[in-house]
């Protein structure tokens, strides 16, 4: 549903040539259209029989509805003839009560977006494609860091800052003739320059006072200095909406000096001309409306206050401190660990442990491959050794169900512990030996463990605990695995629990044949997203 912009009118031509306006673009955009009378003090109004005159008018039946603003000091004789459409669950009345107050608008004019959080949660939806693109989202401070935070959970890529800032005409500074940021890009808008006759002196004064401010952001929202490097990555530029360009152009621009392998620039709203003759200026532009031409970036909002700088730091803060990357230790007894690598992408629904086979470790190609897109479908993983170093040297140990299943239900209190992961449901990824393992420790912490995939397992280990087994459980086997493919079939005979059996065609034990991993791995994320998210 859209809605075109409140005009503004005073007197009663201006009544008459707002609804005119406003039904003629209801026309050619196809949407409700809303007019209003605005009336400054001491004005008159006139009779109501002229508006009544215009709303029962050819031109107006071709709307949608009235919105009425008026003076307390107007006192109506004539009604206004009820005209109601119902759009959707919504109903736009015209009403003909007069305000208490000095101007009040009397009914209410739907707006594209509550605020911004819900642009962003609207825009991400628009964006979903880039998800595991190796993306890094980028908000432009300050109104453009509440939308990105959204799109960046929702694509669950790290969140970063892009500091550009408008050059204003010195005597109406919401209109923009550049803009510039960080790395010394300086973007110029000639056309603007000329018509409002801006000198050389004054487009450096202005140049000057806004790199100060670039400088002073850069310092206030990257206290350490570091900066996320773009080179190579996916950058998603996002703003709060267009309304020249400018700063959008620029920060293109710095992203694309960066080394950024695609740059997108995506924005909830932005007039449909500049939409069209703007394009190229990223290698995509995602808008999520261009049906509305509403003049300001904020008549889009129902709700568009001012962002502060001590918001921005908070979202960027909350953004770093809900991922990691990196290397971990997790206690195997009293005196030793088990090394591992946990990734905890922004925004995680869900984490998944993995249970290497036999003669494997954490840094199992396959299983590295499956965890990378388990990251970016927005899981949590841990990949991890099982034994300590000493304990690998014996090759009983890597064949002892017992030993490996108590290695893995260590992870569960560790998890539990962990301040970014205790609240995320589990789920185990088994291979070979491991998926015995992740069977016999998923039925010990069944009240913990949502869902299990075996990879080409060996479930036939687990033994009695097939039976005792009531997680979710997916078995995926290659259908040239024959000797493994039949031991499955048997252990899933013995299960009382939900279960789900995918042979992959043509695919032997390890699944290096082309395509046969990445439906393993189609197989394992979206079992996951069923039964974790």
């Amino acid at each position: 549903m859209h809605f075109l912009p409140l005009i503004a009118a005073a007197g009663r031509a201006g009544v008459v040539a707002a609804i005119a306006v406003a039904g003629a673009a209801a026309r050619v955009a196809g949407t409700t259209a809303c007019a209003a009378t605005g009336v400054a003090s001491g004005a008159a109004i006139g009779a109501a029989a002229d508006i009544t005159a215009v709303m029962r008018s050819e031109r107006f039946m071709e709307m949608e509805g009235l919105c009425v603003v008026m003076p307390t000091s107007w006192r109506a004789s004539s009604r206004l003839p009820p005209k109601s459409a119902e759009l959707g669950t919504r109903v736009l009345r015209v009403v003909t009560r007069i305000p208490s107050k000095w101007i009040r608008v009397v009914t209410t004019l739907p707006h594209m977006f509550h605020d911004r959080q819900d642009a962003g949660r609207r825009l991400a939806l628009r964006l979903e494609h880039l998800s595991g693109k190796n993306t890094l989202v980028l908000g432009l401070p300050r109104g453009g860091v509440p939308v990105a935070y959204e799109v960046a959970k929702t694509l669950h890529a790290p969140l970063d800052v892009l500091i550009v800032r408008k050059l204003g005409v010195p005597w109406h500074p919401e209109l923009a003739f550049g803009a510039v940021g960080e790395g010394g890009v300086r973007v110029l808008n000639d056309d603007v320059i000329q018509n409002v006759g801006l000198h050389d002196n004054h487009v450096a004064a202005v140049e000057a006072r806004e790199r100060h401010e670039v400088a002073a952001r850069t310092a206030r929202f990257r206290p350490e200095g570091f900066r996320t490097p773009l080179r190579g990555r996916t950058a998603v530029i996002v703003d709060d909406g267009v309304a020249t360009g400018a700063t959008a152009a620029a920060a293109c621009s710095i992203a694309r000096l960066q080394g950024a392998k695609h740059v997108v620039l995506a924005v909830p709203s932005a007039p449909s001309e500049w939409a069209k003759e703007h394009s190229d200026i990223a290698d995509e532009v995602v808008v999520y409306d261009t049906h509305l031409d509403l003049g300001s970036v904020g008549a889009y909002y129902e709700h568009f206050e001012q962002v502060d700088d001590a918001t921005v730091e908070r979202l960027l803060r909350e953004a770093r401190e809900t991922t990691f990357s990196g290397n971990v230790r997790i206690p195997a007894n009293e005196t030793e660990w088990m090394e591992g690598r946990l990734e905890v992408p922004f925004g995680a629904r869900g984490m998944v442990v993995f249970s290497h086979g036999s003669g494997s470790s954490r840094l199992s190609p396959r299983n590295q491959q499956v965890a990378e897109r388990l990251n970016a479908a927005g899981f949590a993983t841990l990949l991890f050794d099982l034994l300590v170093p000493e304990e690998a040297r014996v090759e009983a140990n890597r064949f002892d169900i017992e030993l490996l299943s108590r290695r893995l239900g260590a992870t569960v209190p560790w998890i539990r512990s962990h301040p970014l992961i205790k609240h995320l449901p589990i789920g185990f990824f088994g291979a070979s030996t491991g998926a015995a393992a992740a069977i016999v420790a998923a039925t010990r912490h069944k009240g913990e463990i949502r869902a299990v995939v075996s990879r080409g397992g060996r479930p036939d280990l687990a033994g009695s605990y097939l039976g005792d087994l009531q997680i979710p459980t997916l078995f995926v086997v290659g259908g040239a695995d024959t000797k493994v493919l039949e031991l499955n079939r048997e252990a899933i005979a013995q299960l009382n629990g939900p279960y789900s059996l995918s042979v992959v065609h043509g695919a032997t034990h390890l699944f290096e044949e082309p395509g046969a991993m990445e439906n393993v791995v189609d197989e394992a994320v979206a079992y996951f997203a069923e039964h974790l998210a």
